[in-house]
């Protein structure tokens, strides 16, 4: 149970940044099912890949699914989640400014980027 909410707490959140910014999968997902839920990167991609771009990414979800590193409860779990937070974070994104939505977003970014560079 404890891991369900987990998981919508993470689709949520990369929902509302996605609606926020535009991301949500690689910047917010991944590192979440590496940091939180112990997957190795194969997993975590594989994962975010059948959360984000099944309809578009068929193929690629097909080749992750056959290696065995796609969690296809995660990717139910995330992705309505992440539905519910796209939606209130293009809600918000609405009401920032442009430079200031863009200044929000450089700073996540390289917070993210700088944890994945030297974190475990």
């Amino acid at each position: 149970m404890n891991e369900i909410i987990l998981l919508l707490i993470v689709g949520v959140l990369a929902g509302v940044l996605a609606g926020l910014f535009g991301v949500g999968g690689g910047i917010i997902v991944i590192p979440a099912l590496i940091y939180i839920f112990g997957m190795t990167q194969h997993q975590a991609q594989g994962t975010s890949i059948g959360l984000l771009l099944l309809p578009v990414g068929i193929l690629a979800f097909m080749n992750y699914y056959r290696a065995g590193y796609i969690n296809v409860k995660f990717v139910l779990i995330l992705a309505a989640a992440f539905v519910v937070g796209g939606y209130f974070g293009s809600k918000l994104a609405i009401n920032v400014a442009n430079i200031n939505l863009k200044r929000i977003f450089a700073v996540f970014v390289i917070l993210v980027g700088v944890k994945m560079l030297f974190g475990k």
